[in-house]
């Protein structure tokens, strides 16, 4: 699988029903983005690049627009084609999108564009998009102001490598670019609430480079984070958890 990173193309593999499981919605509020900044709605297409199981897929096909889904990970698009039949979910990465040229009214990466931001990518994201077509960009942060949160991801980070990460902002490097000469930047509060397992659990060992980590070291990773819930009353009963995000929603125009 060329062009992905082996942590995305090993973790994802493994991890793919974790991950729809412990991976936050996307805000309510996202809807009036969608079609708003970003134009969607009847009669535009839009295509969901690192498309993943469809979690933020299912948002733009609420929009009305024809979606295509584009996941170089057949696990992921697997999830994603059970979770909506009605979606074109189709095998492609950033440096080589199966479009034709400006053929896409909207593009956007979810929880994705760090992995692949680079020159090469955003030139190819240019070339399916129409003039004045938009990109969007959507992460889902962790709120670490919540102390419990931070600790996860003390947890997490020792184990990073090499892998590409939204927290270093890295992928603010491709920017500015004369194809997308402005980003438009908004802020949403967010929260993911459910059992422990799953919230807590399960969005840890979905993050790609713990799942790509050998059996023993997983096991040492849940035992951490069993011994993080032990030692803080927000956690300890194990049930129901409310887990906050801050959901940032970038928009560029194709010049």
């Amino acid at each position: 699988m060329p062009d992905v990173h082996p942590a995305a193309a090993t973790g994802y593999a493994r991890a793919a029903r974790a991950y729809e499981g412990g991976r936050p919605d996307y805000p309510a509020a996202l809807q009036d983005w969608l079609t708003g900044p970003l134009g969607l709605g009847p009669g535009r297409v839009a295509v969901d690049l690192g498309a993943g199981t469809g979690k933020f897929t299912a948002r733009l096909a609420a929009t009305g627009a024809r979606v295509i889904a584009v996941e170089p990970v057949a696990a992921m698009r697997a999830e994603l084609s059970a979770r909506l039949p009605g979606v074109e979910a189709i095998e492609g990465r950033a440096q080589a999108i199966p479009l034709p040229d400006a053929s896409v009214d909207a593009l956007t990466c979810a929880q994705a564009f760090h992995w692949f931001a680079t020159p090469e990518a955003l030139a190819e994201i240019a070339r399916v998009l129409r003039p004045g077509g938009k990109l969007g960009l959507i992460w889902n942060i962790r709120d670490e102001r919540t102390p419990w949160v931070a600790g996860l991801t003390r947890i997490m980070e020792v184990h990073e490598g090499d892998a590409p990460r939204f927290h270093t902002g890295a992928w603010r490097r491709v920017f500015p670019d004369p194809r997308f000469p402005t980003l438009d930047e908004t802020l949403f509060d967010h929260a993911h609430v459910g059992p422990f397992d799953s919230v807590v659990v399960d969005r840890v060992m979905s993050v790609s480079f713990i799942a790509s980590l050998p059996e023993p070291e997983q096991a040492k990773v849940r035992a951490r984070i069993e011994a993080l819930a032990d030692s803080d009353p927000a956690l300890a009963a194990r049930g129901e958890v409310r887990f906050p995000y801050r959901t940032l929603a970038v928009c560029a125009a194709r010049a």
